[in-house]
């Protein structure tokens, strides 16, 4: 009994990573590709949509890793891990104006 309530304790969250964590990795990911775009000179309403449209390839890629991950602890050291950098990128280059 103990086991199985591991193993269904281990999917939910799997569950929950690649839902929640996996939408606010695509998230920040599609932030920085914007402020990079932008910053590069594309127009505002190119450098949105492309991000835009590429999240869904995005999303759906993390929540296979999610899923792929050898443990639900690694899945989530990994959204994690990814996460960090491109956090403080995004926070660099709103700083630095790239958000106007």
């Amino acid at each position: 009994m103990k086991a199985d309530m591991q193993r269904r304790l281990a999917v939910t969250s799997r569950i929950i990573a690649g839902a929640v964590g996996g939408y606010a990795l695509t998230s920040l990911i599609a932030i920085a590709l914007l402020l990079v775009l932008q910053r590069l000179g594309m127009a505002k309403d190119e450098a949105l949509l492309a991000p835009t449209l590429g999240s869904f390839v995005i999303y759906a890629v993390i929540v296979m890793t999610v899923f792929h991950a050898r443990s639900a602890t690694r899945a989530w050291l990994g959204l994690i891990g990814v996460s960090v950098p491109i956090a403080l990128l995004v926070a660099i280059l709103m700083q630095a104006g790239g958000g106007a």
